[in-house]
């Protein structure tokens, strides 16, 4: 049994069955994150009705990969958990188990916020469907102390694929979807707060790096070439490219930039 006092972050582990107590958790704080300032406000905003024991929305933060998704979760427990927030970690394959988890969070006196990471699903998946019934469609509501917060890359976390679009009618000017397409949509419409996150421009790119450069002495401009060519050599120019030129490069001898 977890003693929820002392205990801020639990993994479902699926073979026994059971919340396993995280021990160590991901020490991001809110203003180390840069370039998302509406979705931090937004998600902030709807945490604290939360917390307060007002009514809250899930949310579902979809978008670009790198951009802070799954970082700004974290940094809402790092940021709440004094005021007794906690999260519950759940896998999209251990969806099924959500509502034993939900009926052993329940009497507890925190709010919990129940987060599944890069969620998506396959055509021909079954697995959204206790997904839509925890959120929703049960016959019974939710309880007071629960929310399910979920990153993905898809707005409407279903693959979405032109045929399905072919029965899709214009009926007296209203569009009126495919059974296919709504029943895509509204798996996502059980978000209340769905926020986009977009590719970041390649100063907020630089202003991350600066961020974890904060200390850096040396020539900034090659320090700035440096990480846009590892930018460049990874495909990619986000926070996460960001922390991972720091892990390369960012230790006590930095790097001679120069020759980057």
């Amino acid at each position: 049994m977890i003693d929820w006092n002392t205990t801020y972050a639990a993994i479902w582990r699926q073979r026994q069955a059971y919340l396993r107590p995280v021990t160590q958790t991901d020490p991001i704080r809110l203003e180390q994150l840069l370039g998302i300032e509406s979705q931090k406000q937004q998600l902030i905003a709807n945490t604290e009705r939360f917390l307060a024991g007002l009514p809250a929305n899930n949310a579902l933060l979809w978008g670009a990969r790198g951009t802070g998704k799954s970082s700004l979760v974290k940094a809402l427990l790092n940021t709440f958990k004094d005021r007794g927030l906690r999260i519950v970690e759940v896998d999209k394959h251990d969806l099924l188990y959500l509502p034993e988890i939900v009926d052993d969070i329940r009497e507890h006196p925190q709010r919990f916020i129940i987060y599944c990471d890069d969620l998506s699903f396959d055509a021909g998946d079954s697995l959204y469907k206790p997904l839509k019934s925890v959120l929703e469609g049960s016959i019974e509501l939710p309880p007071d102390n629960v929310l399910f917060y979920a990153t993905s890359n898809r707005r409407h976390l279903l693959p979405e694929q032109m045929r399905d679009n072919l029965d899709t009618r214009l009926v007296d000017g209203e569009v009126h979807y495919s059974d296919t397409v709504e029943e895509k949509i509204s798996l996502s419409d059980r978000f209340g707060l769905r926020l986009a996150f977009y590719p970041q421009p390649t100063q907020t790119y630089l202003d991350i790096v600066d961020s974890y450069f904060a200390d850096f002495n040396g020539d900034r401009s090659a320090l700035h070439k440096a990480a846009l060519d590892f930018a460049h050599l990874h495909a990619s120019k986000n926070g996460r490219t960001a922390k991972q030129f720091f892990n390369a490069y960012g230790t006590a001898d930095y790097p001679d930039t120069g020759d980057q």
